[in-house]
């Protein structure tokens, strides 16, 4: 899919809303996750597909959620993806000038112990060494409002790890358990294999009552990473984002390419991953960017 001639016109006069690109057509600062991330693998190949269109686009690898949703507030960053529990966060409370291009896909929260491990409920990781995502990640907002619902007679001890780090450090045993919000099955652990899922379904009211409903009932299928039965959990969706500042034909444009290239995108296989225009729009206190509402007005007719 190529960039109308009508929306080529208008980015044509917008570089000085971007930073400054080739023949004064502005390059959109894409703000993604780590390398091999679902952010960063999702944000290398939406940039792909803009790129097809004909914009000139940056990747930028973070920590994700909360550093991506700040650095949009701070013109650094132009678009990028981040949970709806931070996002929400950065509006309602933190006042970001921030907004949304859309609601994507459903994260499941994954709380991963070894296969033998003991553990079986929350509430068990009371003073025991546990991984809550790396420092500007939307997993590790998630997992400290987890971890403050559960009530724990005394604190858990914190490592901020990424991924394939928790992962590393559950095997050799220097942590016992780690927060990961993500697709299902994240290949990661998929391929790690001798994990087991503890279900955290009992937090949903209560995160409900604090937050509202930005969290809701989701459940591991059967056969994910090897169990034998659904492990319900905690969903939460997550949204692709973007300055409020952003010029509307410009969000118009990667809003419209977000579902013209929906099928070679390869959202995760959860709700929401079809990347369905009705699904797409709700995105609760974060307000939808002008040019993303002009382009479901389209879609709807």
């Amino acid at each position: 899919m190529s960039i109308s001639r009508r929306s080529f016109l208008g980015l044509a006069v917008l570089a000085g809303g971007c930073s400054a690109g080739d023949g004064g057509l502005p390059e959109l600062r894409l703000a993604t996750g780590l390398a091999g991330g679902p952010y960063g693998q999702f944000g290398d190949r939406l940039a792909e597909e803009l790129r097809r269109g004909g914009l000139r686009v940056r990747v930028l690898r973070t920590a994700a959620s909360v550093q991506n949703l700040t650095m949009m507030a701070d013109g650094r960053a132009d678009a990028g993806f981040a949970l709806a529990d931070s996002a929400d966060d950065a509006v309602r409370v933190r006042h970001q000038p921030v907004s949304a291009l859309a609601r994507m896909y459903m994260n499941y929260v994954h709380l991963v112990v070894a296969a033998g491990s003991e553990i079986a409920t929350v509430r068990q990781l009371a003073g025991r060494a546990v991984s809550i995502g790396v420092e500007g990640s939307g997993t590790a907002v998630t997992a400290t409002r987890v971890l403050a619902a559960a009530g724990l007679e005394r604190p858990p001890e914190i490592a901020r790890l990424e991924l394939d780090a928790s992962v590393a450090a559950l095997r050799s045993g220097r942590i016992e358990a780690f927060f990961w919000s993500g697709g299902v099955p994240t290949p990661a652990l998929a391929e790690a294999g001798g994990i087991r899922l503890v279900p955290l379904e009992p937090l949903v009211p209560v995160l409900r009552r604090v937050f509202g409903p930005l969290y809701e009932d989701a459940s591991v299928p059967t056969g994910t990473y090897g169990g034998t039965r659904p492990v319900p959990t905690i969903g939460t969706p997550s949204y692709l984002m973007c300055r409020t500042s952003l010029p509307a034909d410009l969000a118009y444009t990667i809003t419209e390419t977000l579902f013209h290239a929906r099928d070679r995108l390869q959202a995760p296989s959860a709700p929401g991953g079809r990347l369905d225009e009705r699904y797409a729009i709700g995105t609760g206190v974060v307000p939808l960017h002008a040019g993303a509402a002009r382009y479901y007005r389209t879609a709807y007719g």
